[in-house]
């Protein structure tokens, strides 16, 4: 099964002032979902994010998706194992290990 993934930052906590710049991040909320098609399944979470100071401030305005997603990444969240958990609800929507029947009185 091949299954897609979509990360997406849905929120940023800043503070609005520090050392002279505004709007600095220090905390990413973020989602992932995955899908084959037919099942789907998903994540959320929060990290909390640093000011590297060697690094170029970008002011917030100018932040990307993608440079913020490496920030997750790189502050402790593990990207291959979220989506193998998403894979996991997938594959346990295909090939379910606990079902549900109808009581036999009711059908």
């Amino acid at each position: 099964m091949t299954i897609t993934y979509t990360w997406q930052v849905v929120q940023m906590n800043a503070y609005p002032e520090v050392d002279g710049e505004t709007d600095v991040v220090f905390t990413v909320h973020w989602t992932l979902s995955g899908t084959d098609g037919t099942y789907s399944g998903s994540s959320y979470g929060s990290v909390g994010v640093t000011v590297d100071a060697s690094a170029p401030f970008t002011p917030y305005a100018d932040l990307t998706q993608d440079q913020v997603l490496g920030w997750v990444w790189t502050s402790g969240v593990d990207k291959d194992a979220q989506e193998a958990n998403v894979a996991a609800q997938i594959e346990n929507q295909v090939n379910p290990t606990v079902v549900t029947p109808p009581l036999p009185w009711s059908v």
